[in-house]
């Protein structure tokens, strides 16, 4: 009878060890899981850096300086007398724009004379002229009634015309003294980027095909 009762008592703890051992199984599977889990995270991560990169390519350089061929761009002047003239309306004549720094300053007095000096040749050429600096209307009215310029001057209170040509501006107030040429067919057909204020007027009809008329000399006082 205790034979009996000691086989019995044997065969429960086998099958409560076995029993055991099978809810314990699922325990290695942990690693796996996780395992698993980790490897979508790192290309999730590796997706912002590869946009990162897209986006830094994309950004836009900066703008080009114009250069001879290219385009005019097709921007409208308002001049000393509250006109406005766009330059597209303009096709079919030379067109010079000449940015000076400053109205009554000796190098923007000089530059602006010199053309006044030979405007019977760039009349007869068929050449106009703008002169363009960041002063307001009445100080490029009185510069040019000081003066007795023929030419009409831009007012450019938000600096759009020296963007459009890419010129820089100093301050905020001083233009840099450059110079566009453009041809009848509405491309650049010469840039300065330094300019002889003296010599200007002659460089311009002479780029332009036109011959200047010579310096004249006054007459000595008698006496």
């Amino acid at each position: 009878m205790q034979t009996k009762w000691l086989h019995c008592f044997v065969a429960v703890l086998c099958a409560g060890a076995a029993g055991c051992q099978k809810e314990q199984e699922p325990a290695p599977a942990a690693p796996e899981t996780v395992t698993q889990s980790a490897k979508p995270a790192s290309i999730e991560a590796a997706k912002p850096a590869a946009t990162t990169t897209a986006a830094a390519e994309a950004t836009p350089a900066s703008t080009t300086q114009l250069k001879e061929g290219d385009d005019a761009p097709n921007v409208t002047f308002t001049l000393q007398d509250g006109k406005t003239v766009s330059l597209d309306s303009l096709k079919g004549k030379q067109i010079a724009v000449y940015f000076y720094p400053k109205d009554d300053t000796p190098g923007c007095t000089v530059e602006a004379q010199g053309i006044r000096d030979q405007w019977e040749a760039f009349e007869k050429a068929g050449i106009q002229v703008f002169g363009v600096s960041m002063q307001d209307a009445a100080s490029h009215t009185a510069f040019i009634e000081k003066h007795k310029l023929p030419f009409d001057l831009v007012v450019d209170p938000d600096q759009s015309v020296p963007k459009a040509f890419g010129v820089p501006v100093k301050d905020s107030q001083y233009a840099a003294r450059h110079t566009f040429l453009i041809g009848a067919d509405g491309k650049i057909k010469r840039v300065w980027r330094e300019v002889n204020p003296k010599e200007h007027a002659k460089e311009l009809l002479d780029a332009a095909g036109v011959s200047s008329a010579p310096a004249t000399t006054p007459a000595p006082k008698a006496g």
